[in-house]
Protein backbone atom coordinates (compact mmCIF):
# COMPACT_ATOMS: atom_id res chain seq x y z
CA UNK A 1 0.00 0.00 0.00
CA UNK A 2 3.01 2.36 0.94
CA UNK A 3 4.13 1.71 -3.00
CA UNK A 4 0.23 2.62 -4.22
CA UNK A 5 0.62 6.33 -1.87
CA UNK A 6 3.86 7.07 -3.16
CA UNK A 7 2.69 6.85 -6.67
CA UNK A 8 0.32 9.12 -5.71
CA UNK A 9 2.16 11.53 -4.03
CA UNK A 10 4.14 11.95 -6.91
CA UNK A 11 1.23 12.60 -8.66
CA UNK A 12 2.31 13.92 -12.19
CA UNK A 13 6.31 13.72 -11.79
CA UNK A 14 7.50 11.99 -14.89
CA UNK A 15 11.07 12.77 -14.15
CA UNK A 16 13.24 10.82 -12.50
CA UNK A 17 13.00 6.70 -11.42
CA UNK A 18 10.81 4.24 -10.75
CA UNK A 19 11.75 0.48 -8.88
CA UNK A 20 9.99 -2.21 -10.39
CA UNK A 21 8.03 -2.91 -6.66
CA UNK A 22 6.67 0.21 -7.33
CA UNK A 23 5.03 0.15 -10.99
CA UNK A 24 4.03 -3.30 -10.09
CA UNK A 25 2.51 -2.84 -6.49
CA UNK A 26 0.91 0.16 -8.27
CA UNK A 27 -0.80 -1.49 -10.98
CA UNK A 28 -1.70 -3.99 -8.37
CA UNK A 29 -3.52 -1.88 -6.19
CA UNK A 30 -4.86 -0.10 -8.65
CA UNK A 31 -6.72 -3.22 -10.19
CA UNK A 32 -7.67 -4.16 -6.76
CA UNK A 33 -9.23 -0.06 -6.11
CA UNK A 34 -10.42 -0.66 -10.23
CA UNK A 35 -12.94 -3.89 -8.89
CA UNK A 36 -14.15 -2.17 -5.99
CA UNK A 37 -15.31 0.70 -7.91
CA UNK A 38 -17.12 -1.68 -10.14
CA UNK A 39 -18.97 -3.72 -7.10
CA UNK A 40 -19.54 -0.42 -5.85
CA UNK A 41 -21.24 0.52 -9.00
CA UNK A 42 -23.07 -2.70 -9.43
CA UNK A 43 -24.11 -2.33 -5.76
CA UNK A 44 -25.57 1.01 -5.71
CA UNK A 45 -26.99 1.03 -9.59
CA UNK A 46 -25.05 3.03 -10.84
CA UNK A 47 -23.31 0.92 -12.75
CA UNK A 48 -24.62 1.81 -16.70
CA UNK A 49 -26.99 -1.35 -17.84
CA UNK A 50 -25.04 -3.44 -20.41
CA UNK A 51 -21.54 -2.88 -19.51
CA UNK A 52 -21.07 -3.43 -15.79
CA UNK A 53 -19.34 -0.30 -14.36
CA UNK A 54 -19.99 3.25 -14.19
CA UNK A 55 -19.70 6.38 -11.90
CA UNK A 56 -17.42 5.15 -9.09
CA UNK A 57 -15.26 3.22 -11.80
CA UNK A 58 -14.93 6.38 -14.65
CA UNK A 59 -14.12 8.94 -11.34
CA UNK A 60 -11.52 6.46 -10.36
CA UNK A 61 -9.88 5.89 -13.69
CA UNK A 62 -9.95 9.68 -13.70
CA UNK A 63 -8.15 10.19 -11.22
CA UNK A 64 -5.03 7.79 -11.60
CA UNK A 65 -4.78 8.33 -14.82
CA UNK A 66 -2.44 11.17 -14.53
CA UNK A 67 -0.12 8.97 -11.90
CA UNK A 68 -0.05 5.72 -14.20
CA UNK A 69 1.42 7.61 -16.83
CA UNK A 70 3.90 9.28 -14.47
CA UNK A 71 4.69 5.99 -12.75
CA UNK A 72 4.86 4.01 -16.71
CA UNK A 73 7.23 6.89 -17.67
CA UNK A 74 9.54 6.95 -14.35
CA UNK A 75 10.08 3.34 -14.75
CA UNK A 76 11.08 3.40 -18.69
CA UNK A 77 13.29 5.92 -17.23
CA UNK A 78 14.53 3.12 -15.03
CA UNK A 79 15.24 1.12 -17.85
CA UNK A 80 17.21 3.82 -19.97
CA UNK A 81 14.46 4.64 -22.42
CA UNK A 82 12.73 7.60 -22.94
CA UNK A 83 9.62 8.19 -21.91
CA UNK A 84 8.56 8.60 -25.74
CA UNK A 85 8.89 5.03 -25.39
CA UNK A 86 5.60 4.51 -24.33
CA UNK A 87 4.03 4.96 -27.86
CA UNK A 88 5.68 2.00 -28.99
CA UNK A 89 2.63 0.20 -27.26
CA UNK A 90 0.71 1.51 -30.48
CA UNK A 91 2.39 -1.10 -32.46
CA UNK A 92 -0.12 -3.83 -32.78
CA UNK A 93 0.63 -6.77 -30.15
CA UNK A 94 4.92 -6.66 -30.57
CA UNK A 95 4.92 -3.31 -29.16
CA UNK A 96 2.31 -4.12 -25.67
CA UNK A 97 4.36 -6.87 -25.40
CA UNK A 98 8.04 -4.98 -25.84
CA UNK A 99 6.54 -3.03 -23.42
CA UNK A 100 5.30 -5.42 -20.93
CA UNK A 101 9.26 -6.89 -21.39
CA UNK A 102 10.55 -3.23 -20.40
CA UNK A 103 8.57 -2.98 -17.52
CA UNK A 104 9.53 -6.15 -16.32
CA UNK A 105 13.47 -6.17 -16.84
CA UNK A 106 15.49 -5.14 -14.00
CA UNK A 107 16.85 -1.33 -14.68
CA UNK A 108 19.65 0.13 -15.16
CA UNK A 109 22.24 -0.17 -12.00
CA UNK A 110 23.79 3.36 -11.06
CA UNK A 111 23.42 6.58 -11.77
CA UNK A 112 21.90 7.18 -15.83
CA UNK A 113 20.51 9.92 -17.47
CA UNK A 114 17.59 10.14 -15.76
CA UNK A 115 18.79 10.30 -12.20
CA UNK A 116 20.22 8.16 -9.30
CA UNK A 117 19.47 4.39 -8.83
CA UNK A 118 16.65 4.24 -6.51
CA UNK A 119 17.22 0.59 -5.44
CA UNK A 120 20.58 2.33 -3.90
CA UNK A 121 18.17 5.48 -1.79
CA UNK A 122 16.18 2.42 -0.49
Amino acid sequence: MNWYLKVLKNYAVFSGRARRKEYWMFVLFNMIFAIVAIILDNILGTAIEGIGYGLFYILYCLAVLIPSFAVFVRRLHDTGKSGWFFFIGLIPIIGTIWLLVLMCIDGNAGENEYGADPKENA
